[in-house]
């Protein structure tokens, strides 16, 4: 009689709602530490004009191996003289390396921008009809395996040397072996998502093949795309700092961190700075890049979005 006149009160069940994709990126440290450092970097490289006035490729052999810190007097366009501070110093050809190494975000960010960009988009085409179209599969992934095969940085040397040094020629060539890894991972994805019901129900029906790929099977390679996107970039900057450093890359008079070091490696023992300064940009560049690609894939991968 008691269990009827005091029934057991449960309470309902409530169903917190999970946070936004956006919210829960800015709940991840590396996203936010990544892309603060990222964003950092490409505003200095889209703002060299204002933040340096020295023209990076002008020559001046009466300054050449400055000490950081040291203040020369030359002359500009009309003749006057003025005062310069070499805040990092300068090379061998007296070169303001401040100047050089401002301006060399801007080509290290273009390549990787660039490369990421060409390498997804022809990997997401690849992928998608290797993946889709059984026929082609076999023929496809094997010419993929056939050019992993081949070091990344001997097929950009090969590239490089027939076709000249050159910024499109660079960026060509560093995409080319990182196309095959985009593919890989796309037909991965497109071979678990073509044998979902509603996939495989949207094709018995007749939906015509291109309608199929764009509203079922892409919205699924987006996110992994966009993750592997930022590891491409920073490797990328890497290998494009690699060839400018082996003198096959882009050509010397434009400034590049690559570049900048190399120049300076025949006075390494004697003025440090001249490799210390791009090399420390280029590592806190990649290290941006790695740790936004990391704050990503944590975010986006569903498996990985639960533990965040």
């Amino acid at each position: 009689m008691s269990s009827v006149l005091n029934p057991t009160i449960e309470a309902p069940d409530v169903k917190v709602a999970k946070p936004g994709v956006f919210k829960r990126l800015l709940r991840n440290p590396s996203v936010l530490i990544g892309g603060a450092l990222l964003l950092l970097i490409a505003l200095m490289g889209l703002c060299a004009p204002l933040l340096s006035a020295i023209d990076p490729a002008g020559i001046d052999p009466s300054n050449r191996n400055m000490m950081p810190g040291h203040e020369s007097t030359v002359r500009d366009d009309d003749g006057n003289k003025i005062q310069r501070v070499a805040i990092m110093g300068t090379d061998s050809l007296g070169r303001d390396i401040y100047s050089r190494v401002v301006w060399g975000a801007r080509v290290s960010l273009t390549v990787g921008l660039a490369v990421a960009a060409v390498s997804v988009a022809i990997g997401l085409l690849i992928g998608l009809v290797a993946g889709y179209f059984r026929a082609l599969d076999g023929v496809i992934m094997r010419i993929m395996d056939g050019l992993m095969a081949v070091p990344a940085i001997l097929v950009a040397i090969a590239l490089v040397s027939l076709s000249g040094a050159s910024l499109t020629t660079v960026i060509v060539a560093i995409a080319i072996p990182e196309i095959p890894r985009v593919v890989r991972l796309v037909r991965s994805i497109v071979l678990s998502i073509r044998e979902e019901p509603y996939v495989e129900a949207a094709i018995s029906v007749g939906t015509p093949t291109p309608k199929v790929l764009w509203r079922h099977v892409l919205p699924n390679t987006i996110a992994p795309l966009i993750v592997q996107a930022t590891f491409i970039a920073g490797s990328a900057i890497l290998l494009e700092a690699a060839l400018s450093f082996l003198g096959v890359g882009i050509p010397p008079e434009i400034p590049t961190w690559g570049n900048i070091m190399a120049e300076g490696r025949s006075v390494f023992q004697i003025l440090p700075h001249n490799i210390l300064y791009p090399a420390a940009f280029l590592t806190v560049t990649v290290l941006a890049v790695n740790m936004l690609g990391d704050g990503l894939r944590d975010t986006l991968d569903p498996r990985m979005a639960k533990r965040v």
